[in-house]
């Protein structure tokens, strides 16, 4: 019998928890599921600079969300993340 996956704990950075705010001034609402789900469950990860990873999540018709993290052990750190248009990021919609 295998053993139930535990999920990873998740921590933001400050940086990341400003960016909830920032965004809302922008008029671009991102929640904190939307980004635990697009780690969790993301539709592709890129390879980034300095050992990072890009996870990246089709959030409506035209927007993926972008979560740039690292690995420390079983934690996944959120370092930043944004919304992007999908026609840059998927190719053509």
């Amino acid at each position: 019998m295998s053993r139930p996956r535990r999920e990873p704990e998740i921590v933001f950075t400050r940086h990341a928890e400003s960016k909830f705010g920032i965004l809302a001034q922008h008029g671009f609402i991102v929640s904190e599921a939307q980004v635990v789900d697009t780690l969790l469950k993301p539709d592709t990860v890129f390879p980034a600079v300095k050992g990072r990873h890009i996870a990246q999540r089709r959030i409506s018709e035209h927007h993926v969300l972008r979560v740039v993290y690292r690995e420390e052990g079983e934690t996944l750190v959120v370092v930043t993340f944004y919304p992007g248009r999908r026609k840059y990021y998927e190719g053509s919609v």
